[in-house]
């Protein structure tokens, strides 16, 4: 029984210090897609703040809609590219834990972290699927958008971040979280002349 209990503990740890190509190029396409959309939504974002400050100086009346889609673009920036951010270590996080010593604190706490993460996204995911159902006969006041829309290209950030979290909880369980003396070690030193 412990051979096998063993041996199923080295495939977990050999998939998630390697995983297989075919997994690792579908969490690269479905990255890509993410970050693409991100940056259509912060390149709209650019141009319709851009087009708003240009309208205040010429004496046509403004187009109201450059502002009502930049808002609905960075609430797509910012829930779209939250999975990308938290697989890979990006978002916002308070690094104190990194500094205990002991590394099963570290992981304990870094796999609990990851499961409230993938707790709040599953939840966001309901919410916004409950919302993309029931507002979709209300529409936006300028653009006359539905308000489904908003939180379609919404969900699509919150599952990400749901099943990114569960992977990364199960990663951190499984390889544990590396020392931060020992990343502080390995990068170059920075001198000044």
């Amino acid at each position: 029984m412990t051979h096998i209990t063993s041996d199923a503990g080295g495939r977990l740890h050999a998939f998630f210090a390697d995983p297989p190509r075919p997994v690792a190029r579908t969490v690269r396409a479905l990255t890509a897609v993410e970050l693409a959309i991100g940056v259509l939504a912060m390149l709209l974002i650019f141009v319709l703040v851009l087009v708003q400050a240009g309208q205040r100086y010429l004496p046509l009346q403004g187009w109201p809609w450059t502002g009502e889609l930049a808002r609905f673009c960075l609430v797509w920036l910012t829930f779209v590219t939250a999975g990308v951010l938290v697989s890979s270590d990006s978002h916002i996080a308070i690094e104190t834990i990194d500094a205990v010593r002991n590394p099963t604190v570290r992981r304990v706490v870094r796999v609990i972290s990851c499961l409230i993460v993938a707790a709040i996204g599953a939840l966001l995911t309901a919410e916004a699927w409950e919302l993309m159902h029931t507002q979709g006969v209300l529409r936006s006041p300028a653009m006359g958008m539905p308000m489904s829309w908003l939180y379609a290209i919404s969900i699509v950030g919150f599952i990400s971040t749901t099943l990114r979290a569960l992977v990364a909880a199960a990663r951190f369980a499984v390889l544990g979280v590396p020392d931060p003396q020992e990343l502080d070690d390995s990068r170059p030193e920075v001198t000044s002349t």
